[in-house]
């Protein structure tokens, strides 16, 4: 089954949540049975922990896990997108404690029946659940909801802000030390900024910002791209060498997010007066990535590459181009896809050597 990419990226964001709730479960559990040698002081109301009982507790971990992973970036990330972190937490918190109350009133009397062997509709289960609901073990059992949730919203602020892909990266430590990656790099840039953010205002535009880069998000996500950098109107973009050339998606990504602008256009135009247009460069070459910066820890790429995409961006107005690349990544690139239409070797600001620059449009 082929999954699309937004699919993968969803699927790779939401299993962390399963894997700290069922890792929070375990050091719980542990935890309990080391304190109560496991043995069951509370029968009238606790679950006694035995083989089967543990069995279903991981699955019902895993389970809760993938559920809060899936409303936390399916829905709620978007939901509260414009909130305060504080106001998120408060928001989220509630939410979720709605949905706790749900699960244990669903979950307790399974469990009951996998440790008693008595079936559901006995109504020794249900009282024993009713028990359960008015002691201190329910509310214990609530703080050890809370500490998984608090530690998924954490998780997921962290991956909100830096990234997932970086701060994926960061957790494992792939580019603790620096090396050496062959990369595409797109700068894609605004035109008429100045203009439209003197007529509008400062809040406007940044507005205005927020509504252009989310419009584009989704054909980054399947062109499987890499957000590196947002520099005001501006945002470089990045593929691994293979997923760039592979159906030529680093090109495909530039169409796709004008169609994508194209088609909001109406709706920015009502809401600011001006349609968005842009421009972009495309380069290819080796760059050196890794974590650098004492006070605050980022991921960043070095190499001439990333200046020579710049400057290829920087000439598309005085080529009449709306989206230039370099000789060397044509090189690269499947050349049935798209058209190709040389602007000769042209003196890059910086560069001794003169580069090719093609304009790209559709075939």
């Amino acid at each position: 089954m082929n999954l699309s990419p937004k699919t993968k990226r969803n699927i790779s964001k939401i299993v962390p949540f399963a894997v700290i709730w069922v890792l929070t479960g375990w050091v719980i559990i542990i935890t309990e049975l080391g304190v109560t040698r496991s043995e069951n002081y509370n029968p009238e109301t606790d679950i006694s922990f035995t083989i089967p009982v543990l069995v279903f507790a991981n699955l019902a971990n895993i389970v809760v896990g993938l559920l809060v992973g899936t409303l936390e970036v399916i829905y709620l990330q978007r939901r509260f997108v414009n909130h305060t972190l504080k106001t998120k937490f408060l928001n989220k918190f509630l939410i979720y404690f709605v949905l706790f109350i749900i699960i244990i009133i669903l979950f307790y009397p399974i469990a009951f029946t996998i440790e008693s062997g008595i079936a559901l509709t006995e109504m020794d289960g249900w009282n024993k659940l009713g028990r359960f609901l008015v002691s201190t073990t329910f509310l214990t059992t609530l703080f050890h909801l809370s500490l998984s949730l608090f530690l998924c919203l954490v998780y997921s602020a962290i991956s909100e802000n830096l990234g997932h892909h970086v701060f994926y990266n960061l957790l494992t430590g792939k580019y603790h030390q620096p090396i050496e990656e062959k990369r595409i790099f797109m700068f894609l840039d605004m035109k008429s900024s100045t203009t439209i953010a003197e007529s509008i205002g400062h809040i406007q535009y940044f507005r205005l910002l927020q509504a252009y880069y989310d419009t584009m998000s989704d054909a980054i996500i399947n062109s499987f791209g890499e957000v590196y950098q947002y520099i005001g109107d501006e945002i470089v973009i990045s593929w691994t060498l293979k997923e760039g050339i592979t159906e030529s998606h680093c090109i495909q990504c530039f169409f796709d997010i004008k169609n994508c602008i194209n088609a909001n256009n109406p709706n920015i135009k009502e809401e600011f007066g001006f349609e968005i247009d842009f421009k972009a460069g495309l380069h290819y070459g080796e760059v050196t990535v890794g974590e650098i910066g004492a006070l605050k820890r980022e991921i960043v790429f070095t190499g001439d590459v990333l200046n020579t995409a710049a400057r290829i961006q920087s000439r598309c107005n005085e080529l009449e181009s709306p989206l230039l690349i370099s000789g060397t990544l044509k090189n690269q690139l499947p050349l049935n896809s798209f058209n190709f239409e040389s602007k000769g070797e042209i003196s890059l600001k910086g560069k001794n050597q003169k580069e090719e620059l093609f304009r790209v449009t559709q075939v």
